[in-house]
Order: C-alpha cells, then sequence, then structure tokens
C-alpha cells in the first residue's frame, strides 16, 4: 500500500504499548500508519461516520459498524479483573443507586453495557438520570457531589481512592461471576474495502506489534510515557499489565464468545442491536 493506513486509538498506556513497534516501523512488511489519538467515544463516533482506515473502539459500538468495518481477532483489550467500576463519595450498596444520577463516559461504550446489565440485575427500579461526562470529569464530579455516583475505566481503578471515593460496585467481576467469560473492553476495527488479505495482512501486523513490545517493554516506554494522561509509571505498567493479556494477541475462542455474549445480552435488553449470524466473521 503506497499511502498509510489512517488509524486513530486511545492516547492510554495499553493502547500505545500495543502499537508503539508498528506506528514506528519496527514491525516487518507492516503497512505504514498515519496515527490520530482519540478517546474511545471519539473513535466510537468516527467509526459510525466511516471515517478512518483502522480504528480503536468499544465493542459496545459493533452492532451500529459491521456491515462496513471487520473486528480484526488481535490488538483489542478483553481481560479479567479489568471491569469498570461505580464510584460513590460514601461506602453503600447497589441498592442505594435506585433513582440516582450517574455519570457515565459514553452511552455507546462496554462500560455503559456493562453498567446497564448489572444495574438491571442488581438496582432495584434501575438507577434514574445518566449523564454522560468526560472520563477524567467523572471522579472529581462524584467528589463534589454534582452526581451521586460515577461509572470510571482506565487507569482510574487505581486513582479513585485519591479522590476520597468508594467503590460501590466492579462492573467486571458482575459479568465474570455471571458469565466466566473474560471482560470485552475495547475492539480493533478494519475497513472490509480494504480486501480480505489486507485485513488478515493488519491482524498479523498487531500481533506481532504486541509481541515485540511483551519482549521488549523499555522501546515502547517513551511512546507510553509521553502520551498518557496518567504519569506514575507504577501506574502505567498496573494498566499494561491489566489490560494486555492474551486476547490482545488473539481473541480465541474464549474472546470470541465474550463478545457474542456480551452484544447478544445488551441486544436482549434493548441496549443495541442485534447481530447477524456472521457478523463477527474477520473476513
Amino acid at each position: 500500500m503506497s499511502e498509510p493506513l489512517k488509524i486513530a486509538y486511545s492516547p492510554c498506556p495499553n493502547d500505545t504499548f500495543v502499537f508503539d513497534a508498528w506506528a514506528h516501523g519496527r514491525v516487518p512488511g507492516a503497512p505504514a500508519l498515519d496515527v490520530t489519538f482519540a478517546d474511545i467515544d471519539i473513535t466510537n463516533g468516527m467509526a459510525e461516520r466511516g471515517e478512518f482506515d483502522v480504528l480503536k473502539v468499544s465493542y459496545a459500538v459493533l452492532p451500529w459498524v459491521l456491515d462496513e468495518y471487520a473486528l480484526l481477532p488481535t490488538g483489542g483489550a478483553l481481560g479479567r479483573g479489568c471491569g469498570p467500576l461505580v464510584l460513590t463519595r460514601e461506602p453503600g450498596v447497589a441498592a442505594d443507586l435506585s433513582g440516582k444520577t450517574v455519570a457515565v463516559p459514553s452511552e455507546r461504550s462496554t462500560a455503559y453495557l456493562l453498567f446497564r446489565l448489572w444495574a438491571a440485575a442488581e438496582v432495584p427500579g434501575g438507577v434514574g438520570e445518566v449523564v454522560v461526562l468526560p472520563f477524567h470529569e467523572i471522579m472529581p464530579a462524584v467528589r463534589e457531589g454534582k452526581v451521586d455516583a460515577g461509572l470510571v475505566i482506565h487507569e482510574a481503578r487505581f486513582t479513585y481512592r485519591q479522590y476520597g471515593l468508594h467503590r460501590l460496585a466492579d462492573m467486571g467481576q458482575h459479568w465474570e461471576d455471571t458469565t466466566g467469560l473474560p471482560i470485552p473492553l475495547g475492539a480493533i476495527i478494519a475497513k472490509r474495502s480494504l480486501g480480505t488479505a489486507t485485513l488478515r495482512e493488519l491482524a498479523q501486523a498487531a500481533r506481532t506489534s504486541v509481541q515485540m513490545a511483551w519482549e521488549d517493554p523499555e522501546a515502547s516506554r517513551p511512546y507510553v510515557l509521553e502520551h498518557s494522561q496518567e504519569t506514575d509509571p507504577a501506574v502505567v505498567e498496573a494498566h499494561i499489565g491489566l489490560y494486555v493479556t492474551e486476547f490482545t494477541a488473539g481473541l480465541g475462542e474464549d474472546g470470541y464468545a465474550a463478545v457474542r455474549g456480551l452484544l447478544t445480552r445488551a441486544a436482549a435488553e434493548g441496549l443495541v442491536p442485534p447481530l447477524g449470524p456472521d457478523a463477527l466473521e474477520f473476513a
């Protein structure tokens, strides 16, 4: 391919760790990349508008974009013990959220689907108003009493205590307890119009890039720290360890089961359109 592929992913440590080798031309034979950094809520919108060749998006947005984009089996974020958290100012129980206001980072995010599935099972009568805030504004809003609770993602798992907040519930734990499957968070998608051969090439490039990062973590450190909103190296390393897993190298049977399970359950609750039987086919 003569022109670089236009790709958008977040500046979070897991994404920059995964794509460092590829973005900097160290993956042999891989297509060149023209990288744009954008938070996941932005990339979800880009996918719905058909922008960019390759995107990191929420698994939750797949039902709206899989006609134009294919899910790549590599490069994404699935794992265990890494789900979103619901935080409050005071300790409490799930029932306390009945009718209350909750801030979320997006209504088209995996975190939101996991939250809604949890609330349907655990919050009698359901929550009240849901407000969308950029994820970095959610913990301050909870601390300041602007909302009753907040749904947080990314490195907020490691830093919420610094805001004096309490963990009301772990969405990932609820998902794992009820399904036994890993938590599907972020997906890598590429335009089907690129063709099957190129899609396979992209999947292999992503796999090689993450394997190179695992083999030489120091090589990616400058890129990761340059773009991370969190500057504590220990938090950055914990973030990478939590979100870059065996499923990043390849979804495998459990990974695909987790993705289909999430979207099937969400469709049953009326949260997303139903998936077709072959919607997750790679190419």
